[in-house]
């Protein structure tokens, strides 16, 4: 059977729409795995392979897209909110655990970039969870901001957050910026060249829906979030983590140094090549393979 699409209910009663990967090879109920992607990323970016590696290994997988974005409901449009984002998480697995291919005692979370982040939150508080992998993972919006932006910066940049903020409450539309940019000067949510040549490609050739936008105040919720900081409370939940070492992205010393705090029992697999070498080529094979040996060995025995 191919996937299919769906929709179930997010925060805010909003719908979410993505796609079902019913687990192959196997009869009766069969564990799940849910995944979503990072800043800005639709569901077309690369994440269903996953999916079906996953489904091939007899695990269904739920893809979606955040609120907010690709077919997804919700508004403002292009607005990146942690929370929201943590509790959809939670929202795909009720959803999940409704469906009769699911056996609801087995769950599996998958994320990948930010969405890597997301899972180590949602993997310290939904004990559902039976299994955590997360990929290349966003850390921390304090790390990030004081890594990323010059400290003579920073008050123009609260500034201007600021005063979105006051222009917001009064009425007026959120205030957009792109999301990638291909100089590392100019304003953007991320503003590297490889990350531009990586969404820009990604788009044109799989995901014609995919924006280069997003809301200003996206950045200021982004700096708040901090999914790292709980780390240590996924165990006894077994986590795999899968970090580039040359993650210059989601920095992979932030990953390094969570990963030290989480307990046993935990696993680091660390690979070469930057932030999106994990989607396509050798790097997908191993990341997927690690991913889904993951979850076999916890979710199916």
């Amino acid at each position: 059977m191919s996937r299919e699409d769906i929709e179930f209910k997010g925060e805010g009663d909003i719908t979410l729409r993505g796609w079902f990967y019913p687990a192959r090879n196997t009869t009766g109920p069969a564990p799940v795995i849910v995944l979503s992607h990072g800043l800005t990323a639709v569901k077309e970016m690369h994440i269903g392979p996953f999916a079906e590696a996953f489904a091939d290994a007899g695990l269904n997988a739920l893809v979606y897209d955040h609120q907010n974005f690709g077919d997804s409901d919700g508004l403002p449009r292009q607005e990146v909110d942690p929370i929201q984002q943590y509790r959809d998480y939670r929202n795909a697995i009720s959803y999940a655990c409704t469906r009769p291919e699911v056996d609801a005692s087995r769950i599996g979370v998958w994320g990948s970039s930010f969405s890597g982040g997301l899972v180590l939150a949602v993997g310290a508080n939904d004990t559902r969870v039976k299994a955590v992998v997360s990929q290349v993972p966003f850390i921390s919006g304090p790390g990030i901001v004081t890594r990323m932006v010059r400290p003579d910066f920073l008050p123009h940049l609260r500034e201007g957050l600021n005063g979105d903020r006051q222009h917001r409450y009064g009425g007026g539309e959120p205030t957009m910026l792109p999301a990638v940019t291909p100089d590392p000067f100019a304003q953007a949510l991320m503003a590297a060249t490889e990350t531009h040549d990586w969404f820009t490609k990604t788009a044109a050739n799989h995901a014609p829906n995919w924006k280069n936008e997003v809301t200003v105040r996206s950045f200021e919720l982004i700096a708040e979030w901090d999914p790292g900081a709980t780390i240590d409370r996924i165990s006894p939940t077994p986590l795999l983590m899968i970090v580039t070492s040359g993650d210059v992205v989601a920095p992979y010393e932030q990953a390094l140094e969570a990963y030290e705090r989480a307990r046993e029992p935990k696993q680091l697999l660390l690979l070469p090549g930057g932030h999106f070498d994990l989607y396509e080529g050798d790097g997908f094979v191993k990341a997927s393979a690690a991913a889904r040996d993951h979850f076999v060995t916890n979710l199916l025995g």
